[in-house]
């Protein structure tokens, strides 16, 4: 962040300004600019690689599973834990959007960076306080050991009685607080990891619950492939939405309202949202399906990969009447402002928020709740993984829809010029892969084993909401 103020406060580093970006008369940037900016905005991905999966997890830790009233109050956790963050980001997008606009990216800038160092004092400064786990090694060397040793006793037959496998005493995981996992029928092959062979060496033979560990790991994989799609949604919302919203009007008597801050729409949805569904929805819910959840998260996710389909249709729907107003004014070749209000754009900005609530926030809890007890941060980080390969997988689509259509002469969707583009058809595109994975997810949600340890837990809870 210290480097992004700089790259726009510099008076050398400061990028060369642009009257006209539309008629690509604009002077280059140099190699030393694009370095200095683009080399923090890696540095930035790299530090959000390591803060994302850590943060949501070091705060469900601090609720103690084997405490039934704790553990409830865990499944809101999440909920008010993406409150928090959209929180922040609608402060951004209201107040900082405004800032860089109408003041300059110095102070645009400089205000997240100071945010940024008190965020970081304060978080220091509740370290002491913090619940803390014993680490207990890399989660992907104790998966090596599981396939390693699988490999090793692949040719012996598994034994009638799940007994005669490899494992702990239950008094030894009690000691240590934490879940022994019971031994499943699924990805039989890793269970011969913990056949019985006279070796005890960590790379022959795995406990059960190792076993089930590395299984988890794996069975997550196919749900984690079902939420790049819902990534690559949530990606358009700061590029093409945000794009379309410069070519309308967005005049509010002498106020011009900045593309950008639409974002903060999505924030106030999901802020809302957040507050109805953890309030109304899980309590009615729970009346009819006796889940402690409301809905299980599975049903959750699915639930917002309908909504990611129906986003997508409005927005060609939206899109389609901008299109024709562009027609009905002409403007498309001149891809002058379209007189239309920039609020047609609001019903795919709100669904996005709605949807986040529902995919977003189910998410992250899904991958950190089906991890194995010493794997959180790694299942936590399936859900930072979704997001990036999100929005890599955006860039990529767009790329390829955009050379295919502009064969054998043709403009293409998606063009610098909105108004001669064809950005319905490729939100229609965008309806029909969201209704594919929607079946894809529907498939690997049928077959998906849960955590083994998970009913101990739903009687925990049951009982917790239920002290009668």
């Amino acid at each position: 962040m210290i480097l992004l103020t700089m790259a726009v406060s510099l008076p050398t580093q400061k990028l060369p300004s642009c009257a006209q970006p539309t008629a690509g008369h604009c002077d280059k940037p140099s190699t030393l600019q694009l370095a200095l900016y683009f080399g923090a905005l890696y540095i930035v991905a790299i530090g959000i690689g390591g803060t994302k999966p850590n943060i949501s997890t070091i705060g469900a830790d601090q609720f103690d599973d084997f405490h039934s009233k704790e553990k409830n109050q865990k499944i809101s956790f999440f909920n008010w834990w993406m409150f928090s963050i959209f929180f922040g980001a609608f402060f951004a997008n209201i107040i900082l959007v405004y800032i860089q606009d109408n003041i300059g990216w110095t102070l645009g800038y400089g205000l997240p960076t100071a945010g940024l160092a008190i965020a970081t004092a304060i978080f220091i400064a509740g370290i002491p306080f913090y619940r803390h786990k014993v680490p207990a090694g890399s989660p992907f060397t104790r998966m090596a050991k599981v396939i390693v040793a699988a490999i090793n006793n692949r040719k012996l037959p598994l034994p009638r009685d799940a007994k005669e496998l490899y494992e702990w005493d239950l008094e030894e995981y009690t000691k240590k607080k934490k879940f022994r996992m019971e031994v499943t029928s699924t990805l039989s092959f890793l269970t011969k990891a913990s056949i019985r062979t006279g070796s005890t060496h960590p790379w022959r033979l795995s406990t059960v619950t190792e076993v089930e560990e590395t299984k988890q790991m794996i069975r997550m994989i196919p749900i984690l492939f079902a939420t790049f799609i819902p990534s690559i949604m949530l990606a358009q919302v700061n590029t093409l939405f945000i794009k379309q919203g410069t070519t309308l009007d967005r005049k509010v008597g002498n106020f011009s309202i900045p593309p950008a801050s639409l974002i903060a729409i999505v924030n106030v949805s999901l802020l809302i949202s957040v507050v109805l569904y953890d309030r109304i929805f899980v309590k009615i819910m729970r009346k009819f399906t006796k889940n402690p959840r409301g809905i299980t998260l599975l049903q959750r996710m699915g639930t917002g990969i309908i909504i990611h389909a129906l986003i997508m249709l409005v927005s060609c729907l939206v899109e389609r009447r901008r299109l024709a107003a562009a027609r009905e004014h002409g403007v498309v070749e001149s891809g002058d402002q379209v007189p239309l209000s920039i609020f047609i754009l609001l019903p795919q900005f709100i669904l996005m928020g709605i949807a986040n609530v529902f995919m977003e926030v189910s998410k992250v809890e899904f991958f950190y709740n089906q991890a194995p007890e010493s794997m959180k941060s790694l299942g936590t980080s399936y859900s930072s993984t979704s997001i990036g390969v999100g929005n890599f997988l955006s860039g990529v689509l767009l790329k390829l829809v955009s050379n295919i259509s502009s064969r054998h002469g043709g403009k293409g969707w998606i063009i610098n010029n909105l108004n001669a583009s064809h950005l319905d058809y490729y939100y229609a595109f965008f309806a029909i892969l969201n209704c594919l994975n929607f079946i894809f997810f529907l498939v690997v949600s049928k077959y998906y084993v849960y955590k083994s340890e998970l009913s101990n837990s739903i009687e925990l809870l049951t009982e917790s909401n239920n002290p009668h």
